[in-house]
């Protein structure tokens, strides 16, 4: 659910989220190695997630000083997630890697590659997850709502097209449903490329 917004407040619950998010993968971990015959064990125990999947968040003076290198404020669910986990760890198999606000860039800078495969508008959208395995996520400033968030991409090769949604917030409960809020929206899907 998100919360009304308050000026210097949260609208986004991504501290429960993420730390839901943190806790099933490792009840996930422990159920996998529980079952796991012990001469294997050591496999498992080998591919342990870290204690928290994301890292300390960006402060105010960061997330401002990388607006800037954009040249744009970023939209208000991917600013506030970055403001709770700047980045968050591809270890979580719940989403990819999601890049600290430091690595963030256009797609035309980041992967010129991709952005010539796929045409507009993705060469002109933010690049915020590694590219693995031929997904990414990516947010559209394009399209922007009258609350100022902006449109978000899964990009992935074995989609029919872009998978569209209306935020980074619906991006993240769509993509991950099992962590998802009741009330999260949904997404459609689009040809692309």
């Amino acid at each position: 659910m998100i919360t009304p917004h308050a000026p210097d407040g949260p609208r986004y619950p991504w501290a429960d989220l993420l730390q839901t998010v943190n806790r099933r993968v490792h009840q996930h971990h422990a159920q996998s190695e529980a079952s796991t015959p012990l001469g294997s064990r050591h496999l498992v125990e080998a591919h342990r997630p870290p204690d928290w999947l994301g890292a300390t968040g960006a402060s105010e003076a960061e997330l401002a000083h990388h607006e800037e290198r954009l040249g744009m404020r970023l939209p208000p669910s991917y600013r506030e997630f970055l403001q709770v986990s700047n980045g968050w760890d591809e270890e979580s198999r719940s989403c990819l890697r999601l890049l600290p606000v430091a690595e963030v860039g256009w797609t035309r800078d980041v992967d010129p590659e991709l952005g010539e495969i796929w045409g507009d508008p993705v060469g002109d959208t933010l690049y915020i997850s590694e590219y693995i395995e031929g997904q990414v996520c990516l947010l559209n400033p394009r399209v922007v709502e009258p609350d100022g968030e902006w449109q978000a991409f899964d990009l992935a090769s074995w989609h029919p097209g872009v998978i569209e949604y209306r935020s980074f917030w619906d991006l993240m409960t769509g993509m991950n449903p099992e962590f998802a809020p009741e009330e999260s929206a949904s997404s459609t899907t689009s040809d692309s490329g």
